[in-house]
């Protein structure tokens, strides 16, 4: 028995057809004809409504017979919108989302849409739908969801059950970020209450410039046993007296060592030396090349191996300077590594945790799992030779992973082969690696004694001042985003990571009082966007939650 008549699929169509809309907005073959019919079935049941309708309807708001029985369910507001959105151009270069769209994680992407909006008759519609977007978006009228409609290649037929099901998935995962933000703020009071009280208004405030003066040098190195040249940005203190302890940095894909200055700036000023490397097959170089044709994909695959490998040859180049320029100073023997989003990958990797390709396999082989953006990213590496590899670096003792792609290269098996202190970093507004899927269930694996989790409210992956001034403003005005101030997020982020380092490099106990909860409560004192900060000790606690969340929602996963 189906669980909707059809007069509730209907209502499920209209409210379907806005989101629709609103999806195909946030999105090589040529059609042979336009799209007659858009189809939406559910179980024996079809129903169908005329693009040619779709289209009266979007010039002048007349609505046919055929569409009316869909519309008459929504309010006259949301017919408004839907409409809107038929009409909404989306300005994007038409060659460059031909390129996107033909490299290996834009057809993942298509094939995965493609089961869901299909060809009429069920066949994956994935390839058709490249071409509906790519001929819309060269046409002068642009790329909007109706032109996407009429250059389909044929009837364009809606999974009902697919679709809905994603929906309902989808939902899911935004009602369970709303509770982990919430049960972070808990814990967060919670542990901060078991904490020696501080009064950090009568402390260092360790957010600030430290005492060293920086100098800052770009080192063109190569690694002749992999034919690989790329570029060390160096952040030395000036006059430190004795041992020099060392961090290196792992930049995010299509980023570049530039865009972190500021922060490895500010934990070089207290004493660190900070090295960047430019990784060359996953920077935002390699990101444009793609664009102008002369790269296949967005990142290279093996950059799974080598962004760990650039991380140890980093280190081994340190080892052979450190007499030379750095009179014998740097202490290469317990370094630390921060990484953000895929260098976040990269810094769980050489401390310890090791690919799961069976893990990973099953894990990209389910229905939903390309609702997730971070595990697109991740499935590339199964096009890799399947093998052990080993990246742990003995030299690496402690670890910073902000927004980090993990949980599915990785697996329970791989993080749990971590032994140094770890700390996480998230953002609650983070589409591209979503602390639900990405970091909640690492951090419960994590084995040490010392882990923690920080949780930066209203944090969405990315230094918006980095990038193009209109990206901020398009997400502002298209989806009423309200991001914090990217002072506010270095000024979290500052803190904490200085404190960590401090403490698990240094093992110096006087920033103690920085690494815990209080300290996290101390910083978001009349904030809207609140740090969470947890510890080892809510762990369990962060576990029962998982599992009851998934109990009263029905979700079953294997791993957990």
């Amino acid at each position: 028995m189906l669980p909707f008549n059809s007069n509730q699929i209907k209502s499920k169509l209209s409210l379907f057809l806005l989101g629709l809309a609103s999806a195909c907005l946030t999105l090589t073959s040529l059609p042979v004809k336009a799209a007659e019919k858009l189809l939406f079935t559910y179980g024996p049941i079809k129903l169908s409504v005329d693009v040619e309708s779709l289209e009266v309807f979007a010039q002048d708001g007349t609505i046919n017979e055929d569409l009316e029985q869909y519309l008459k369910r929504i309010s006259p507001e949301d017919q408004e919108k839907f409409r809107a959105a038929l009409n909404k151009k989306v300005d994007i270069d038409g060659v460059k989302i031909s390129r996107f769209l033909n490299s290996n994680m834009g057809q993942d992407i298509l094939l995965r849409l493609g089961k869901g909006i299909t060809l009429e008759g069920g066949e994956n519609g994935g390839i058709a739908l490249r071409g509906g977007i790519i001929q819309s978006a060269l046409e002068p009228s642009g790329l909007t969801l109706l032109n996407v409609l009429k250059n389909y290649p044929t009837n364009l037929q809606i999974q009902g059950e697919l679709i809905m099901g994603g929906v309902e998935y989808t939902e899911k995962v935004i009602k369970a970020t709303d509770l982990l933000v919430t049960s972070m703020r808990t814990w967060t009071e919670e542990e901060a209450r078991t904490n020696t009280p501080v009064d950090y208004n009568t402390l260092s405030d360790i957010r600030q410039q430290g005492k060293y003066q920086v100098k800052q040098e770009k080192w063109q190195v190569t690694d002749s046993s992999r034919d690989r040249s790329f570029y060390i940005d160096v952040f030395a203190p000036q006059g430190v007296s004795g041992n020099i302890p060392v961090i290196i940095f792992s930049h995010g894909l299509s980023s570049r060592p530039e865009d972190y200055a500021e922060g490895l700036n500010h934990l070089a000023s207290h004493g660190f030396l900070v090295a960047a490397p430019q990784h060359v097959g996953s920077d935002v170089i390699y990101f444009k090349e793609m664009f102008e044709g002369l790269n296949k994909n967005v990142f290279d695959e093996n950059e799974f191996i080598n962004r760990p490998k650039d991380i140890s040859f980093v280190i081994d180049e340190l080892e052979r300077r450190n007499q030379s320029e750095f009179q014998g100073k740097l202490n290469l023997t317990k370094v630390g590594v921060s990484g953000h989003s895929f260098g976040g990958y990269t810094a769980l990797a050489v401390s310890g945790a090791a690919i799961d390709f069976d893990y990973l396999q099953q894990s990209c082989d389910r229905l939903y799992s390309g609702l997730n953006v971070a595990i697109l990213l991740q499935c590339q590496a199964l096009n890799l030779p399947r093998q052990d590899y080993q990246f742990q670096d003995p030299r690496v003792k402690a670890v910073f992973a902000a927004n980090p792609v993990n949980r599915f290269i990785f697996g329970k098996k791989g993080i749990r082969q971590i032994g140094i202190p770890v700390l996480m970093g998230s953002g609650s507004d983070d589409p591209a690696t979503p602390p639900a899927f990405e970091q909640a269930v690492p951090f419960t694996w994590l084995q040490g004694e010392n882990k923690y989790w920080a949780l930066i409210e209203g944090q969405a992956h990315v230094n918006f001042s980095k990038l193009d001034g209109g990206i901020k403003e398009a997400l502002d005005s298209t989806l009423h985003f309200t991001f914090p101030p990217q002072d506010l997020i270095s000024a979290y982020v500052k803190g904490i990571t200085l404190a960590f380092f401090e403490v698990h490099l240094n093992n110096n106990q006087d920033f103690r009082p920085y690494l815990q909860s209080n300290y996290a409560e101390y910083l978001s004192t009349d904030q809207q966007f609140k740090l969470s900060f947890i510890t080892k000790e809510s762990s369990d606690q962060l576990k029962g939650a998982i599992d009851t969340f998934r109990r009263e929602n029905n979700i079953t996963w294997e791993d957990e």
